[in-house]
This record gives C-alpha cells, sequence and structure tokens, in this order.
C-alpha cells in the first residue's frame, strides 16, 4: 500500500472517498489482528501508511463538509 498524496484524494468524489476509507479500515482491521495474535505482519511499514490514508481521506471529508474545498464534478478527471 503506498500512501496516497492530498492531490489524488482532492480529485475524488466523496463516495469514492468514503470506500477507500472503508477498505483501508478493513485492512487496518487485518493487520492489528495479526499482530494481536502474536504474528510479524509481512510489512510493518503497512499499518502506517494505512493509518495515513484513512487520516488524509477524513481530512479532504471533513474539508469538504465545512465548505473549505469544492466537490470535484463526477466525469472531471
Amino acid at each position: 500500500m503506498t500512501l496516497l498524496r492530498m492531490k489524488e484524494l482532492r480529485a475524488l468524489s466523496d463516495e469514492e472517498l468514503r470506500r477507500k476509507i472503508a477498505d483501508a479500515e478493513n485492512d487496518l482491521l487485518r493487520e492489528r489482528g495479526i499482530a494481536a495474535m502474536g504474528g510479524a505482519p509481512p510489512s510493518p511499514g503497512r499499518m502506517r501508511a494505512l493509518r495515513t490514508n484513512v487520516a488524509r481521506s477524513l481530512t479532504v471529508l471533513s474539508e469538504r463538509s465545512r465548505g473549505a474545498l469544492p466537490v470535484p464534478e463526477a466525469g472531471a478527471r
């Protein structure tokens, strides 16, 4: 999992952002489960990347809800 850039996240619609958040949280839950059972995660840096991606995505959604950022058009990419 690579870190998503703020520019890339701002280009996504709200629905796509929420989907990315849900996917990242599911992956993070799986990684935490492996770590809790005493297993070593295959990539320790992945948990940090997942947490960072969730935080960045939530930041973009929060900015939009406050009206700080415009929501991109559905067909504009």
